[in-house]
């Protein structure tokens, strides 16, 4: 073996490794709190996600403002008032700490749970470490959301429709686009025991807040969070130089490239979930894990970058699909070349590879965030097409199919 091949060989050995893998990811989620609290405390995202448990506690609305407890409003639903409620009664500096870990913790479990080899999980995570480093400054549940997603994937995988629609319902009633788990429906084995289950949940999920508030102020609320979400979508799309931290979406690019105020979502949705839809006219290949981790992909990308509530700590949803599609490929050149544009302009875009004048006057004006992501997007639909992914080598999975 030539020193080349030798070096090859290290470098690979080193995304596959499980220590590091483990490292990088609890180590970035950790350091990106802490540097958060070091710079900004108190944490002001942490206080919003608290004060949804001690506002549905008191009955006091949970979408007004509250200028002298946080800044900004809460859009999150009732339900996450139960399931904040213990980092809320652990303070602000240790709940914060473990509410950020317990993120990284579950998208962890989650992405363990991949019908892949592990040491291409051990890969996901080095690759995805730095986007969650992002999500975890910012304090955010993308993670929980998108391990929701994930495990809500896996566990129809395994037949497991009880726990499967647990995650669905849950991410859906912590942030209502976690409803794209229901893209999984027709992966299951038994689909009467999907409907029943995920009707079940919701019910479950949707009286639960009113063990420490009451059914008049839960209903109230959900009334109010519609009206809130509305406003909040009519509200990302303003072109203005304060709100380019919002709509980091392929809507927004067109609307700030093209200077389109008044641009139309459904321009780009409904061709988007039409794209979307075509994939279940190959009905034969549902219970082939391959087209299903594809699929996978596609859903999870489409909940960030065809949505207008996209930030960038939102794309800890959509940047784990990237590395799932990456260690599926063959590595040719063009794969790769996909892959390091979307490592550098999507999980790199604001940091120091960049210049300070890249980051503040093109990449975060224009959402340009969201480019590779929508690239990939276009690449994954037509290799469904094709097929492409039949040509996945068994070596690579846990299992080829699923048992029917």
């Amino acid at each position: 073996m030539n020193d080349l091949q030798t070096e090859k060989l290290s470098f690979k050995n080193f995304f596959y490794n499980k220590n590091i893998a483990i490292a990088l990811w609890f180590g970035f989620a950790f350091i990106g709190v802490v540097q958060e609290l070091w710079h900004h405390y108190p944490p002001n995202n942490f206080l919003i996600f608290k004060g949804v448990f001690e506002h549905t506690l008191h009955q006091t609305n949970l979408f007004d403002e509250y200028p002298n407890e946080y800044l900004d409003v809460n859009h999150y639903g009732p339900t996450f008032s139960i399931l904040f409620a213990p980092f809320a009664l652990l303070g602000n500096y240790a709940g914060c700490i473990v509410w950020v870990l317990f993120n990284a913790l579950i998208l962890f479990v989650a992405i363990r749970q991949l019908p892949v080899q592990q040491k291409l999980q051990n890969a996901i995570l080095i690759f995805c470490a730095h986007e969650l480093m992002i999500t975890s400054e910012w304090q955010q549940s993308n993670a929980l959301i998108c391990a929701c997603l994930i495990l809500g994937f896996t566990f129809i995988n395994k037949g497991k429709e009880v726990w499967a629609l647990l995650f669905i319902a849950l991410a859906t009633f912590i942030k209502l686009y976690g409803i794209v788990g229901l893209a999984f429906f027709f992966f299951s084995n038994n689909k009467i025991k999907f409907i029943v289950w995920g009707i079940v949940w919701s019910v479950v999920l949707f009286v639960l807040p009113m063990i420490i508030s009451s059914p008049h102020f839960v209903i109230q609320s959900y009334v109010d969070w519609y009206e809130e979400l509305v406003f909040k979508a009519a509200k990302n799309v303003r072109l203005d130089i304060n709100n380019d931290y919002q709509d980091i979406s392929v809507m927004g690019m067109v609307r700030r490239i093209f200077g389109i105020a008044n641009f139309k979502n459904y321009l780009i949705t409904v061709p988007a979930v039409i794209l979307f839809l075509t994939q279940y006219m190959q009905w034969k290949f549902f219970v082939d894990v391959r087209f299903r981790l594809y699929l996978l992909c596609l859903v999870l990308i489409m909940t960030v970058i065809f949505t207008t509530s996209a930030e960038s700590p939102t794309y800890i949803i959509a940047f784990p699909a990237v590395c799932i599609w990456y260690v599926l490929q063959e590595h040719k050149k063009w794969v790769n070349s996909v892959f390091i544009f979307a490592l550098l302009l999507t999980s790199f875009s604001y940091s120091d590879i960049f210049t300070p004048y890249v980051r503040d006057h093109i990449i975060r004006p224009y959402s340009l965030k969201a480019l590779p992501c929508f690239v990939l997007w276009l690449i994954i639909i037509i290799q469904m097409w094709k097929q492409q992914f039949l040509s996945i080598t068994e070596t690579k999975l846990k299992f080829s199919t699923v048992k029917v």
